[in-house]
């Protein structure tokens, strides 16, 4: 009997996976790390509700870390087999993983430090730089529109999904004693009005639909007006002094918001501004991108032909941070910059640095650009919390908050539904994952009440008979 158990984003954004079982092997989809209210009490003691040595294959359908972001801890755990992905999406991991290490490895420095001088004993952190090395050798690449047998019972193929470079739909099928069956997982679909990537491919077959629905509730805003919102933050900030603070994805969105921001200059609309690209990782990210064109759209065909030079090419003027030293100076500019820095949610890495310096000063923007999970700083500045600590420090909310959603990488509403009603003239078993619990309310509702279509939404730990 083939089953499949939702083990996370089952009512819950981050954390992605799903353990699928023929009776013979074990196949998990998606490995990735929980973030914000979505971390467990026991993760720490018991990051895996199964045996990672029991595991045949991992599959992951793109490298952001609420995907990807376990598999360090996986292999360390026991796991030693293949993890199959998209060949853009191997070589953007090397990066990913490295960096997750760096920052982890950096945590536990300073803790240890604060518990040896209490007298405490020291903690392990999870995973080291060499589980890390270990995970990267298990890495398949595997390019779109392939099959590949990754279980004596299971076939692969993985789809274009236009989220981030290398995001993938994921095709299976498998084979059981009640009759074969395919399975669908949507990952994370992108949003049709993305600048560099091409929209999620259609697909029309299934037995079983997994789709996300981080955006079930609601559609984004209109490209054209938040495109005209940022232009106006940058004038206020050129008219009034101060700098703009962006928390952006390294993966993805940086990449989008350096073409638009290019957009911008041939525009007259940065002459009063340097773009600063305060990301180590988001400046490795920008050269696999770079050597991935063939997965770009053919929306605007001179922009690859500029950034075959150079992404600067396409943004005159823009600075590289990637030292300690040069972040820091940012520090010392009381206006006309705009700074891009990780981590998204202002849940580590630079940005956090940047807004400790800049949050209190009322002349401040930070430009919020991607989706916020609860329990993260970058979720309080948009609900208008007026006091953070960053570093031990309280730190007043003076800046002004903007939450630009048109340049989400997640489809909204209407694109979810779109992409879905693809599937004809049968309709999959139909599961929602990967939501909030009111956002997938709101988009079972719709389905049932405008499509007749009974969307389930599995519990965490659910298992289900295929």
């Amino acid at each position: 009997m083939a089953t499949l158990a939702f083990l996370g984003a089952a009512q819950q954004v981050t954390g992605s996976c799903y353990l699928i079982e023929t009776g013979e092997h074990r196949l998990l989809l998606e490995c990735g790390i929980r973030q914000g209210t979505d971390r467990r009490d026991d993760e720490d003691e018991q990051p895996f509700s199964f045996d990672p040595r029991t595991i045949d294959s991992v599959i992951i359908s793109h490298t952001h870390l609420d995907h990807s972001g376990m598999v360090p801890l996986l292999v360390k755990s026991g796991y030693d087999g293949p993890v199959y992905t998209t060949s853009a999406t191997r070589d953007l991991l090397p990066i990913m993983y490295r960096d997750a290490a760096s920052l982890i490895l950096s945590d536990y420095e300073r803790k240890n430090r604060r518990l040896l001088r209490a007298g405490k004993e020291p903690e392990t952190p999870p995973y080291d730089m060499e589980d890390v090395e270990q995970a990267l050798q298990l890495i398949v690449g595997i390019n779109y529109g392939i099959k590949q047998q990754v279980c004596p019972e299971i076939q692969l193929r993985f789809r274009d999904a236009g989220h981030v470079l290398g995001s993938a739909i994921v095709e299976l099928w498998i084979a059981a004693e009640e009759g074969n069956r395919k399975l669908v997982f949507s990952g994370d679909l992108g949003n049709d009005c993305a600048p560099l990537l091409s929209d999620p491919e259609v697909i029309a077959e299934a037995d079983i639909l997994l789709l996300e629905s981080t955006y079930g509730e609601r559609n984004h805003r209109p490209l054209s007006e938040t495109l005209e919102e940022f232009k106006k933050v940058i004038e206020t900030a050129a008219n009034k002094g101060g700098n703009i603070l962006i928390p952006s994805f390294a993966v993805g969105r940086t990449q989008d918001l350096i073409y638009w921001l290019g957009q911008l200059k041939r525009e007259g609309g940065l002459d009063s501004h340097t773009v600063y690209i305060d990301s180590p990782m988001a400046i490795k990210v920008s050269d696999v991108y770079s050597r991935h064109q063939s997965l770009f759209n053919d929306d605007d065909p001179d922009f690859r032909q500029f950034i075959k030079q150079g992404w600067d090419r396409w943004l005159p003027g823009l600075v590289y941070t990637p030292t300690p030293e040069e972040s820091m100076e940012l520090n010392t500019l009381n206006d006309g910059a705009i700074i891009i820095a990780g981590s998204g949610m202002c849940t580590g890495g630079r940005i956090l640095h940047h807004l400790k310096h800049n949050l209190w000063l009322p002349n401040t923007h930070v430009v919020i650009v991607g989706y916020q999970a609860q329990g993260t700083l970058g979720r309080a500045l948009v609900d208008g919390i007026s006091q953070v600590k960053i570093y031990g420090e309280e730190i007043s909310v003076k800046a002004k908050i903007h939450t630009l959603g048109g340049f989400s990488a997640h489809a909204g509403q209407d694109q979810l539904i779109r992409w879905a009603s693809n599937f004809q003239p049968k309709r999959p078993h139909l599961f929602l994952i990967h939501g909030e619990p009111e956002a997938m309310d709101v988009l079972q509702q719709r389905l049932i009440q405008d499509y007749q279509w009974d969307a389930y939404i599995p519990s965490l730990g659910e298992v289900i008979t295929l």
